[in-house]
């Protein structure tokens, strides 16, 4: 089984060792309907069986709690490196990969294939000692009668064939339910995060309720209820196979062979003993079997990640911070949008910035200004043109060192409730001369780096954004539209008081702005349409009031 394999190759000794106490406590088993059919053909026991009775017993629990403890230490180390090992590969993964993944994918690998991988760890001894309780029944029978087992052993061959049957169609619905269940992820995001827009709008809800959530968690209940029964019905049918044999035993074999009653008794008593291994057996297979899915699942997701290439880096060393010049030479970045027929070209575009300037970026829409600043800091990669820093360019051996060179505050930015990775001996005092200037100071508090409290309006949230930017005091800030969610007076507070500091404090800032009543504070107006750099304006009053006023 690939899940048994993956466990073998994170640690062959605990598996094998544990798989080995496993056997012996199914030899155990095996060994007490031995000793229980010895004490009912001599109608008593003696020293010998009570004592073996007794040193069983003892020998069975011992042997499967160490089997047990093995594999569960082995299988929460494996998650546990399972988990690292995607997110690692998820955090260096190129964004615009991941975006085209889907969050929805990535969580559904963390929160439902990671968990059923966990959970198919502690079936394994089950597996083990149920195995070699079977094995061990199988050779007891054998002894007793070698032409019983051979029959025995045919209606286990048609059993195992007759059964394999069922569980290839098993084996592609759970993969199906697997797929219906990443869907519901995203529903279930679009639930959370959509609320106020669903509770609106009344047909939307039920919309989105009847035809997208309901169906989609139908669908993945009906392919799980269908692969469940399709094993009840494949273990219901080894059931009964069990059965004939017990009837052809008891009524039928005796016209053609002479049987002694104690060897009828004893092959009776051990096929009912070995009943519950072999239920036990086909009733654990549909978790083994998800749990091959949701392995599968979590391999492809990491290959998918891994063959886009790795942006993944170790300590870095000190940044300099210290530049002259950032260029964008003739680059070009293609994608594609949604529900459109035609990928989106930005670009060609030629573009340079130095310390100390304050530029606004402009345009309508879907005009490419994100995209264009993300391909500036390095989270997007050109497919054609270069990124030059102080004239060297920017590539996978200096991406990294290249991207702490900004700070930014996207317009879907997400807010940390502490200072991850800001190392300041005056940090919370630094933090709360911000607080102050940000006018959050009578709302949050900050404490050994970490915020109060995040609970505010979006426009309060984005100050704390910025709070995190002006701590990381690098040399070049970007805003996405930062002002769009502030009240006028703090609005201007933004434009004509916080950019100007920024820029007084050598900070290049770029910002990504429709308020043009503001463009007067900028240096240059950089405006795009349709992925196209159509003008870059430098300030001198009559320009940039030229260019506010179309």
């Amino acid at each position: 089984m690939k899940i048994i394999a993956f466990f073998f190759k994170h640690s062959p000794k605990a598996v094998l060792w544990s798989v080995l106490a496993g056997i012996v406590s199914g030899a155990c088993n095996a060994a007490l309907l031995a000793v229980i059919s010895a004490v009912v053909k001599r109608n008593g026991s003696t020293s010998l069986l009570l004592w073996s009775f007794v040193g069983l017993c003892v020998l069975l629990p011992m042997t499967r709690f160490f089997s047990e403890y093995l594999l569960t230490h082995l299988g929460q180390g494996a998650t546990f490196n399972l988990r690292m090992h995607l997110c690692r590969q998820i955090l260096a993964a190129p964004l615009r990969h991941l975006e085209q993944v889907g969050a929805h994918r990535v969580l559904a690998a963390l929160m439902d294939d990671v968990p059923a991988i966990t959970a198919a760890i502690l079936i394994i001894p089950l597996l083990c000692v149920n195995a070699a309780l079977v094995v061990g029944c199988l050779v007891y029978m054998g002894l007793l009668s070698p032409v019983l087992l051979v029959i025995v052993l045919g209606f286990m061959v048609i059993g195992i064939v007759s059964y394999q049957i069922p569980i290839l169609k098993v084996q592609s619905i759970f993969e199906r339910a697997r797929k219906d269940g990443a869907t519901l992820q995203r529903h279930f995001r679009v639930l959370t995060q959509g609320m106020k827009e669903l509770k609106m709008h009344n047909r939307r809800r039920r919309a989105f309720f009847d035809e997208h959530l309901t169906m989609t968690a139908d669908s993945l209940r009906r392919y799980n209820t269908a692969g469940q029964n399709l094993y009840s019905a494949a273990a219901s049918w080894g059931q009964t196979l069990v059965f004939v044999v017990i009837g052809l035993i008891l009524f039928a074999l005796p016209h053609f062979r002479a049987l002694t009653s104690n060897m009828i008794v004893a092959y009776a008593l051990a096929l009912l003993y070995l009943m519950t291994p072999l239920q036990i057996l086909l009733n654990t297979l549909p978790q083994v079997s998800r749990a091959n899915v949701a392995l599968k699942n979590s391999e492809d997701l990491g290959f998918i990640l891994a063959k886009q290439g790795s942006e993944e880096a170790g300590e870095l060393p000190s940044v300099p911070y210290e530049w002259n010049s950032l260029e964008l030479e003739s680059v070009t970045h293609t994608y594609h949008r949604e529900g459109e027929s035609e990928d989106f070209v930005l670009g060609p575009i030629a573009l340079r910035f130095k310390p100390g300037e304050l530029a606004f970026i402009t345009g309508g829409n879907g005009s490419g200004k994100t995209t264009l600043v993300k391909l500036l800091i390095g989270l997007y990669q050109p497919e054609k043109g270069r990124l030059l820093l102080d004239g060297e360019p920017i590539g996978e051996h200096n991406r990294e060192i290249y991207r702490q060179y900004f700070s930014a505050v996207f317009s879907d930015f997400y807010l940390f409730d502490e200072m991850l990775g800001l190392i300041k001996p005056e940090l919370d005092n630094q933090a709360r001369e911000f607080l102050a200037k940000l006018k959050l100071s009578h709302k949050v508090q900050i404490v050994d780096g970490k915020l109060s409290t995040t609970e505010l309006s979006q426009g309060q949230r984005k100050r704390l954004a910025l709070l995190t930017a002006y701590l990381e005091d690098r040399p070049i800030y970007i805003f996405d539209e930062w002002a769009a969610d502030q009240d006028p007076q703090f609005k201007s507070v933004f434009y004509l008081q916080l950019l100007p500091e920024l820029k007084r404090n050598g900070k290049t800032v770029l910002v990504i702005s429709h308020d043009d009543r503001y463009y007067g504070v900028a240096d240059r107006i950089i405006k795009l349409d349709d992925g196209q750099l159509v003008s870059d304006v430098v300030n001198t009053g009559e320009l940039i009031a030229a260019e506010a006023a179309t």
